[in-house]
């Protein structure tokens, strides 16, 4: 025989046990014999042989051959860690049951042998080792029965079941392990509570000592056989190694077809970049947990799978589920709910149509009525003034009506402008505690420090006065309503929609009244809904704050707890100091309305709106001539304006839009002012003026004659012909 050169101390060996006198034993010395290729593990025992007086007289050495025992213990490794690694791996749970039985063969009891982490993490409890009497004594009897009759006939068994220790529901597999003398029963159980789905998951029982190999195999290949779940086994570089039936049961492919082959040969085209990046993954030694992609049936189709793998020892471990079901009816689901969406949207114009035409013709028949009676001659002074502040003012509610629609739809022109809304705040706690009466006490905390925000102030005040009415009402007019403003504070999820972590003012409005209650929690921003009896609103004063919110870039919340009252939260983003006040409301206050000749180019496409106009210009004593469009305007003023002071333009226009005449106005005579007017605008919703000057439709003579004696005052360059 020859030795390795790892033990050629063979001799060096010798020589001690000759000279200690003290019998060595090697195990599993690699030797080679005579022209073999391999080693062989062999024991060696040196035993000193001694004569009558005790003397070493020579050495005794027996050598073994215990090969095949180290190689089968090295398979039982392997094998052991490939199942611990599974049973790791995969997210279901698994134990296996020690049975008893009493003599008349009746289940009495049952030890949890062996569990995985799964088991523990469904279960909420580490009972590995115990009698199930010792932690779970008031088990119903059916459960003994039923793992007593796997364990005595052999037959496996799969039930979906709602465990009262647990509280959850489980869909449940067990089968017998060995044969009925050994009383062990293998229990697969996924956790089912959401969806109820099977997950059967596999496991591969291997042996921990070398008279076990064989059992093992078989309660491995028993598990593989029954597992409706898809296991295999793959190379680092993405080929199948190993493979259970399901995958032919599933797909089609027999193993011979599949064994050897790049899994991304069957992988669909759109899914192989994503499966190639978790591929990648795994080679750098990193799990991929539930990722999905198509895998293609023998048939040419595809279905869904879902991978939980994981790398080990050089090779990928996966469990596999086909959720193409799953994703079928989840897309069934979306397709439900985009229908629900469009009902519901449907549901919303048909509220908001209704709601609409009811208010508008009531306004209508106030200034039908009026104008009917103000055509009669004989109609005293007194009345006549009457019917005309009738219909100024049925105009003023028909406008704060669009408006109102406007805010909610996000749709109305702002005038944003940056200001302290702690300040503004107080300013409208006066107001709010006039409109809110004298049996509602209103208190206002608002820091000593300043905090800006950039907003239209005038749609921000309607906002909080329409808050203060709304819990005024709830509280039927007594209890206490609390203004809070909170600066620098981040704005949270509200009605589904993600929050932001930037820093936002939070405005809120909180009263002593019963609440809301919480089946209309939900409804209380849409337009025309309303819980008053007829008379006492129109529902749209909170839809104006949720479309003020949103269009100004923050959002509107409510908390309500029944009889603890409702507290409603304003967000708007922060925003830097303003450099300087914006002085032009003062100024517009100011200056006369009656012009002094100024020449004014009207540009509107409506002709009783531009008759109107212009007529209303010439009674305040300005010039007028009127340009039907944009490119008739253009060509009116040339290219120096012609000599005209200001261009008056409406902003929605077929072909050229006011706005699109403004800026070239701009662009060629920057030094011409323009004023545009609008009842609404998409774009000016969401861009607001532009910088240039707005003028709201409806408006008055006064409010026109104002805006224009503004831009045209003494001061400013005049332009000649």
């Amino acid at each position: 025989m020859t030795y390795s050169k790892t033990w050629q101390g063979f001799y060096e060996l010798l020589d001690t046990v000759y000279r200690t006198g003290r019998p060595f034993a090697a195990r599993a010395l690699p030797i080679r014999l005579g022209d073999e290729e391999a080693d062989r593990a062999i024991d060696l025992l040196y035993q000193p042989l001694r004569d009558g007086e005790g003397a070493v007289t020579g050495i005794f050495v027996g050598g073994y051959d215990v090969t095949e025992q180290v190689r089968s213990q090295a398979a039982l490794r392997d094998s052991e860690d490939r199942y611990r690694t599974l049973l790791d791996s995969l997210d279901v749970g698994f134990c296996i049951l020690e049975m008893k039985f009493d003599e008349a063969d009746r289940a009495i009891d049952y030890r949890i042998a062996e569990a995985n982490p799964a088991f523990a993490r469904q279960t909420g409890a580490d009972v590995a080792g115990l009698w199930v009497s010792e932690f779970a004594p008031d088990l119903e009897r059916h459960w003994f029965d039923t793992y007593g009759r796997v364990a005595l006939t052999g037959e496996p068994i799969h039930f979906e079941n709602q465990a009262d220790v647990f509280g959850r529901w489980f869909d449940v597999r067990a089968l017998r392990i060995g044969e009925p003398a050994q009383a062990k029963v293998a229990v697969f159980f996924s956790d089912i509570s959401d969806r109820k789905r099977m997950e059967e998951a596999l496991r591969v029982l291997n042996a921990s000592l070398e008279a076990q190999v064989a059992e093992r195999t078989a309660e491995r290949d028993q598990i593989w056989q029954a597992s409706t779940d898809l296991f295999c086994v793959a190379t680092l570089d993405g080929r199948l190694a190993s493979l259970n039936p399901a995958w032919t049961t599933l797909l089609g492919w027999g193993e011979g077809e599949l064994l050897g082959r790049p899994f991304l040969d069957f992988v669909h085209p759109d899914d192989v970049a994503a499966t190639t990046a978790a591929a990648a993954g795994l080679a750098r030694g990193e799990p991929q947990p539930n990722f999905e992609n198509r895998y293609r049936h023998r048939d040419g189709s595809y279905r869904w799978l879902s991978w939980n793998a994981v790398p080990r020892n050089g090779r990928i471990y996966a469990t596999v589920r086909d959720v193409t079901a799953v994703r079928a009816q989840a897309a069934a689901l979306a397709e439900v709910e985009e229908a629900l969406r469009q009902s519901q949207k449907m549901e919303a114009v048909g509220q908001l149509t209704g709601g609409v035409a009811h208010d508008f013709n009531n306004l209508l028949t106030i200034i039908r009525s009026s104008v009917d009676f103000l055509r009669r001659p004989e109609l005293p002074e007194a009345r006549k003034r009457r019917y005309l502040d009738a219909v100024s003012d049925t105009v003023d509610r028909a406008a704060k009506l669009t408006g109102q629609l406007l805010a909610f739809a996000r749709r109305q022109a702002l005038s944003p402008a940056v200001f302290d809304v702690g300040e503004k705040v107080r300013g409208v706690a006066d107001m709010v505690d006039t409109v809110t009466g004298a049996r509602v006490r209103v208190v206002v905390a608002v820091p000593d420090h300043p905090c800006f925000v950039r907003a239209d102030l005038s749609q921000f005040e309607t906002a909080l006065i329409n808050m203060a009415v709304n819990a005024r009402d709830a509280m039927d007019g007594e209890g206490t309503l609390t203004l809070t403003l909170t600066c620098g504070t981040a704005m949270p999820p509200i009605r589904g929609h993600a929050g932001s972590q930037n820093a936002f003012a939070a405005i809120s409005l909180a009263d002593t009244g019963p609440g809301v209650p919480p089946d209309l929690i939900g409804r209380i921003f849409e337009p025309f809904f309303t819980t008053k009896e007829v008379g006492r609103g129109t529902g749209l004063g909170l839809s104006q704050v949720f479309g003020f919110a949103k269009q100004s870039g923050g959002d509107v919340d409510v908390t309500s707890s029944p009889g603890r009252g409702a507290t409603f939260t304003l967000y708007l983003p922060e925003a830097p100091a303003a450099l300087e006040a914006d002085d032009r409301s003062a100024a517009a206050a100011s200056v006369s309305p009656i012009g002094a000749g100024e020449s004014v180019l009207v540009v509107e496409d409506n002709i009783e709106v531009g008759r109107f106009c212009t007529q209303i210009l010439q009674d305040l004593g300005y010039r007028t001539t009127w340009a039907t469009n944009a490119e008739e305007a253009l060509e009116r003023l040339g290219p120096d304006g012609a000599g005209f002071d200001v261009v008056f333009s409406d902003v929605v226009m077929p072909g050229m839009g006011g706005l699109a005449l403004a800026h070239e106005l701009r662009r060629r005579m920057p030094t011409l002012p323009v004023v545009l007017a609008s009842g609404y605008s998409h774009v000016l919703a969401q861009d607001d003026a532009h910088g240039f000057e707005l003028l709201h439709k409806p408006y008055s003579a006064e409010q026109l004659g104002h805006i224009l004696r503004r831009v045209t005052r003494p001061g400013r360059p005049r332009r000649t012909a």
